[in-house]
């Protein structure tokens, strides 16, 4: 199913959707509960999907898991949409997953900054530079979630063959607005990383669309906000992210704990149950915020 690098490249202008992980009540894999998210979100107009990233519980998923996960979501995607696979952790679980995804058909590997406290800029380049050549040819998206390795760092790594894109997940626009700026000679996909709230002045520097977990409960909601954007009609997008607040501030309750605790519950709520969230996120929501979320899903008329 692998996507064609210029339908790629322009879908990564668009949304990221980044998919739950469903478990049964065992706690285990439960694969085929995903399939009517990724309908959902294909027929809403989603324009990427995404195994393995941070919505999916990615670093509570064994390498097995998510192997499993990324064929999973390959055969429910069927080719609609290109499909991202998270890839990551030790660097040689992430060369695991770069051969798993590539086997799968995923379109291109995201790959995640990796979580080490002891990481050198250099290191993340050669990193990076070995799960391209296990990718063999497959393209890849940096997720950079801190900046503090430096621009030229990232701009080296903008220049490893097979980098298409950066899902910019650092509340840093001026940074972002720089580094654009710096690598303007190469056909970069520059994404806002932080969801919704943050695409309006991430759009404002130059990057173009956005990741979203939204998108497994509403994703007509992440399209509209997206629509707004392309259109330059920011007030319209503001209107529309002020709208989902009380949600994203659910999500972010418990130092951001909750996170995908209150998309699992959404979801159990509109009757596609994916299981609970793993320790160390939080699961349940406590009672009032389990009472807003069951008032929010009225109001969007979803349960």
């Amino acid at each position: 199913m692998s996507q064609a690098p210029s339908k790629l490249r322009a879908a990564l202008n668009g949304i990221s959707g980044i998919l739950v992980t469903p478990f049964d009540d065992a706690d285990k894999l439960a694969p085929a509960r995903l399939a009517p998210i990724v309908d959902r979100a294909v027929n809403a107009g989603v324009h990427v999907l995404v195994a393995n990233g941070n919505t999916s519980e990615f670093y509570g998923l064994t390498t097995n898991e998510a192997e499993q996960m990324v064929h999973a979501a390959a055969e429910h995607v069927a080719g609609r949409v290109p499909l991202l696979a998270g890839v990551g952790r030790s660097l040689h679980d992430a060369i695991a997953l770069a051969r798993a995804s590539r086997a799968a058909g995923a379109s291109a590997l995201m790959v995640h900054q990796p979580p080490d406290p002891f990481v050198a800029p250099r290191g993340v380049v050669q990193y990076v530079t070995r799960i391209a050549e296990a990718g063999d040819g497959l393209p890849l998206v940096l997720y950079l979630r801190d900046d503090g390795i430096g621009l030229d760092t990232v701009e080296t790594l903008c220049a490893i063959p097979g980098v298409v894109g950066v899902k910019w997940a650092s509340p840093t626009p001026l940074r972002l607005a720089e580094i654009i700026e710096r690598t303007r000679e190469r056909d970069i996909a520059w994404v806002g990383g932080l969801a919704e709230h943050w695409a309006p002045p991430f759009y404002a520097v130059g990057s173009r669309g956005f990741t979203s977990g939204l998108i497994n409960v509403l994703p007509e909601r992440s399209v509209a906000i997206h629509a707004a954007l392309e259109a330059g009609d920011y007030p319209r997008a503001m209107e529309l992210i002020r709208s989902m607040a009380e949600f994203e501030a659910l999500r972010a309750l418990e130092r951001n704990g909750t996170n995908v605790t209150v998309v699992k519950r959404a979801l159990q709520l509109m009757g596609n149950d994916c299981g609970a969230v793993r320790a160390p996120g939080a699961w349940p929501l406590s009672n009032e915020a389990d009472d807003t979320l069951r008032r929010l899903l009225g109001q969007w008329g979803l349960i």
